[in-house]
């Protein structure tokens, strides 16, 4: 365990802060890559039992975890969906939220988009229950459905489902982290594409690198969670922008910033590196495991530590 001392700027003492070896293994990642990018036929909304296999399989996992795992059912039309919650740390506390979604866009495997990000949920929650006596506070995990088209932003998304919820019900929430494609890594020169041209200046043009994206008013979560997933052997970035941007609020997040709850994306940045997005070749095979355990040791570093 590395130990490291900060001096805090309020109180004027010691605050330590951990990083604990969170024994990520690359096979456990495997396996629920494995296991939601070969559910045939995929897991979209279109195909429910994928859906409830998917959902089953993630409580399960809650479940061996440790974690006591919770479904919130809701209804699209004549069809129940499913988001599978759990939660870690003071239960009478404010809440820091960490989510992914599990369904796929089409008919395809959606290993990167989005099982990879579902992998890193189980393992950091795994984690988080290890150190349960540690957190400062409650970290809830939510595995969302609908989060791909066509009910991409609309109050159908799980997520918006989620936060609405939240909102009703006045809870403290300290921010959101949404994992949103962390599997694929590459170092093929001019691979990382962006938004706006003059990004190129700022930011690599290699896709080697994490991304941390969050909107002006989630700047201060979003530079807590860079410093302590620098500590991994990941290269980290960071942008703060607008929703105009393309790009900034594809995912989850999105959600928490309308009902006013600080959040950031982790991301690999989707279409502007994958070519696999959204194709039948987003594959287990694309991805670099070595890279996306770093990620998620980052995650767990900066939940522990987070203030």
């Amino acid at each position: 365990m590395f130990i490291i001392p900060v001096l805090t700027t309020s109180r004027k003492k010691i605050r330590h802060l951990l990083y604990p070896d969170p024994d990520i293994k690359i096979e456990d990642l495997k396996e629920t890559v494995r296991y939601l990018s070969k559910l045939n036929p995929p897991r979209n909304y279109y195909h429910q039992n994928s859906m409830k296999m998917s959902a089953r399989y993630i409580s399960k996992k809650f479940e061996e975890y440790g974690l006591e795992p919770k479904d919130q059912p809701f209804m699209v039309g004549n069809n129940v969906y499913t988001n599978v919650l759990a939660n870690a740390g003071p239960v009478k506390c404010s809440r820091l939220i960490v989510g992914a979604h599990y369904d796929v866009c089409g008919e395809q495997p959606g290993a990167d988009d989005n099982a990879s990000a579902v992998a890193g949920l189980l393992e950091i929650a795994r984690f988080a229950k290890r150190h349960e006596t540690e957190l400062p506070y409650r970290v809830d995990f939510v595995a969302y459905a609908l989060e791909e088209p066509p009910f991409f932003a609309t109050k159908y998304m799980g997520s918006y489902v989620h936060a609405k919820l939240l909102k009703k019900s006045r809870v403290s929430v300290k921010g959101m982290i949404c994992l949103e494609m962390i599997g694929f890594f590459t170092e093929k020169k001019n691979s990382q594409s962006y938004p706006l041209p003059f990004m190129r200046f700022f930011y690599p043009s290699t896709g080697h690198f994490i991304g941390i994206v969050s909107n002006y008013s989630s700047s201060s979560l979003a530079t807590q969670i860079a410093k302590h997933m620098s500590v991994a052997s990941v290269d980290v970035r960071t942008l703060r922008a607008p929703s105009l941007v393309l790009g900034i609020d594809f995912s989850d997040h999105r959600n928490y910033w309308k009902f006013g709850y600080d959040a950031v994306m982790l991301t690999d940045t989707a279409f502007y590196r994958n070519p696999h997005y959204h194709q039948r070749t987003d594959t287990i095979g694309t991805l670099d495991f070595d890279k996306m355990r770093e990620v998620v040791k980052g995650v767990c570093w900066s939940i522990l530590n987070m203030k």
